[in-house]
Protein backbone atom coordinates (compact mmCIF):
# COMPACT_ATOMS: atom_id res chain seq x y z
CA UNK A 1 0.00 0.00 0.00
CA UNK A 2 1.42 3.67 -1.00
CA UNK A 3 1.58 6.61 0.89
CA UNK A 4 -1.85 9.31 -0.12
CA UNK A 5 -0.27 11.50 -2.75
CA UNK A 6 0.05 15.49 -1.11
CA UNK A 7 -2.52 17.54 -2.99
CA UNK A 8 -0.77 19.53 -5.48
CA UNK A 9 -1.58 22.91 -3.96
CA UNK A 10 -0.43 21.70 -0.39
CA UNK A 11 2.74 21.31 -1.76
CA UNK A 12 3.29 24.21 -3.73
CA UNK A 13 2.29 25.82 -0.22
CA UNK A 14 5.22 24.18 1.21
CA UNK A 15 7.43 24.47 -1.26
CA UNK A 16 6.65 28.87 -1.40
CA UNK A 17 6.81 28.83 2.38
CA UNK A 18 10.51 26.99 2.31
CA UNK A 19 11.50 29.44 -0.55
CA UNK A 20 10.41 32.72 1.62
CA UNK A 21 11.55 31.74 5.01
CA UNK A 22 15.35 32.50 4.18
CA UNK A 23 14.26 35.49 2.73
CA UNK A 24 12.28 36.62 5.78
CA UNK A 25 15.28 35.59 8.26
CA UNK A 26 17.36 37.61 6.01
CA UNK A 27 15.35 40.56 7.03
CA UNK A 28 16.43 41.24 10.54
CA UNK A 29 14.28 40.45 13.47
CA UNK A 30 15.34 41.50 16.11
CA UNK A 31 12.27 43.71 18.73
CA UNK A 32 14.88 46.18 19.21
CA UNK A 33 13.43 48.75 17.01
CA UNK A 34 10.02 47.98 17.64
CA UNK A 35 9.95 48.69 21.29
CA UNK A 36 9.59 52.00 23.07
CA UNK A 37 12.77 53.71 24.81
CA UNK A 38 12.94 56.21 27.32
CA UNK A 39 15.70 58.10 24.69
CA UNK A 40 13.71 58.74 21.62
CA UNK A 41 13.96 60.96 18.74
CA UNK A 42 12.66 60.95 14.89
CA UNK A 43 14.84 59.52 12.31
CA UNK A 44 15.68 62.93 11.58
CA UNK A 45 16.67 64.13 14.83
CA UNK A 46 19.06 61.03 15.29
CA UNK A 47 20.66 61.97 11.90
CA UNK A 48 21.13 65.49 13.16
CA UNK A 49 22.77 63.98 16.38
CA UNK A 50 24.97 61.19 15.34
CA UNK A 51 27.67 61.14 12.34
CA UNK A 52 26.72 59.07 9.29
CA UNK A 53 28.65 56.23 10.69
CA UNK A 54 27.04 56.71 14.18
CA UNK A 55 23.84 56.51 12.59
CA UNK A 56 24.65 53.47 10.52
CA UNK A 57 25.72 51.20 13.30
CA UNK A 58 22.94 52.56 15.82
CA UNK A 59 20.03 53.42 13.97
CA UNK A 60 20.45 50.89 11.06
CA UNK A 61 21.60 47.55 12.94
CA UNK A 62 25.11 48.07 10.51
CA UNK A 63 29.08 46.52 11.80
CA UNK A 64 31.75 48.22 11.29
CA UNK A 65 34.93 47.18 9.49
CA UNK A 66 36.95 44.87 12.00
CA UNK A 67 40.25 46.41 13.50
CA UNK A 68 39.25 49.76 12.78
CA UNK A 69 38.01 51.25 16.19
CA UNK A 70 40.30 53.31 18.20
CA UNK A 71 38.83 51.54 20.88
CA UNK A 72 40.09 48.64 20.65
CA UNK A 73 43.49 49.94 21.66
CA UNK A 74 41.92 51.97 24.59
CA UNK A 75 43.21 50.41 27.92
CA UNK A 76 42.99 53.00 30.54
CA UNK A 77 40.68 52.63 33.37
CA UNK A 78 36.84 54.13 33.06
CA UNK A 79 33.56 53.33 31.22
CA UNK A 80 32.54 52.92 27.84
CA UNK A 81 29.00 54.69 27.11
CA UNK A 82 26.67 54.74 24.20
CA UNK A 83 27.37 57.10 21.05
CA UNK A 84 23.58 58.33 20.85
CA UNK A 85 22.98 59.19 24.90
CA UNK A 86 25.53 58.54 27.00
CA UNK A 87 24.45 55.30 28.62
CA UNK A 88 27.02 54.03 30.86
CA UNK A 89 27.62 50.07 28.83
CA UNK A 90 30.82 48.52 30.26
CA UNK A 91 33.36 48.89 32.85
CA UNK A 92 36.94 48.50 31.47
CA UNK A 93 37.98 46.36 33.84
CA UNK A 94 35.87 43.84 31.63
CA UNK A 95 37.40 44.65 28.55
CA UNK A 96 39.63 42.00 26.89
CA UNK A 97 41.23 41.20 23.56
CA UNK A 98 39.07 38.75 21.76
CA UNK A 99 41.31 38.86 18.64
CA UNK A 100 38.60 39.59 16.44
CA UNK A 101 39.19 43.81 15.74
CA UNK A 102 35.91 44.75 17.65
CA UNK A 103 36.13 46.21 21.22
CA UNK A 104 35.10 43.36 23.06
CA UNK A 105 33.72 42.80 26.94
CA UNK A 106 32.68 39.80 29.04
CA UNK A 107 29.91 41.41 31.67
CA UNK A 108 28.14 44.69 30.83
CA UNK A 109 27.08 47.15 33.34
CA UNK A 110 23.72 46.39 35.37
CA UNK A 111 21.03 47.04 33.55
CA UNK A 112 22.76 48.84 30.50
CA UNK A 113 21.97 46.35 27.79
CA UNK A 114 19.20 44.87 25.92
CA UNK A 115 18.97 41.75 23.98
CA UNK A 116 16.80 40.47 20.85
CA UNK A 117 17.09 38.07 18.62
CA UNK A 118 18.89 38.59 15.18
CA UNK A 119 18.19 36.69 11.90
CA UNK A 120 20.07 39.33 9.38
CA UNK A 121 22.27 36.75 8.78
CA UNK A 122 19.85 33.47 8.21
CA UNK A 123 20.74 32.20 11.43
CA UNK A 124 19.71 33.43 14.75
CA UNK A 125 22.74 35.90 16.99
CA UNK A 126 21.87 37.68 20.20
CA UNK A 127 21.44 41.59 19.25
CA UNK A 128 22.50 43.97 21.91
CA UNK A 129 21.28 47.52 22.11
CA UNK A 130 20.99 50.23 24.34
CA UNK A 131 18.65 50.09 27.35
CA UNK A 132 18.25 54.10 27.08
CA UNK A 133 18.07 54.65 23.63
CA UNK A 134 17.59 51.18 21.49
CA UNK A 135 20.92 51.68 19.54
CA UNK A 136 22.51 48.33 18.06
CA UNK A 137 25.96 48.11 19.92
CA UNK A 138 26.67 44.55 18.34
CA UNK A 139 26.34 40.86 19.44
CA UNK A 140 26.94 38.64 22.20
CA UNK A 141 28.89 34.81 21.91
CA UNK A 142 29.20 32.15 24.20
CA UNK A 143 32.73 32.18 23.51
CA UNK A 144 34.30 34.83 26.32
CA UNK A 145 36.94 34.20 29.30
CA UNK A 146 35.30 32.98 32.96
CA UNK A 147 33.66 34.30 34.96
CA UNK A 148 30.59 35.03 32.60
CA UNK A 149 31.65 32.78 29.23
CA UNK A 150 29.93 35.56 27.74
CA UNK A 151 31.64 37.86 24.55
CA UNK A 152 30.21 40.93 24.02
CA UNK A 153 31.64 42.02 20.45
CA UNK A 154 31.22 45.57 19.84
CA UNK A 155 30.91 48.53 17.51
CA UNK A 156 33.93 50.60 18.40
CA UNK A 157 31.32 53.16 16.78
CA UNK A 158 28.50 53.12 18.75
CA UNK A 159 30.95 53.98 21.86
CA UNK A 160 32.33 56.62 23.58
CA UNK A 161 35.29 56.72 26.38
CA UNK A 162 35.13 58.26 29.51
CA UNK A 163 38.14 58.05 31.64
CA UNK A 164 37.96 57.61 35.15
Amino acid sequence: MTAPAMPRRRFLAWLSMGAALPVMAACGGGDASAKAYPVSFSEAEWRKRLTPAQFHILREQGTETPFTSPLNNEHRAGTFVCAADGNRLFASATKFDSGTGWPSFWKPLPGAIGTSTDFRLGYPRTEVHCARCGGHLGHVFDDGPKPTGKRYCMNGIAMKFVPA
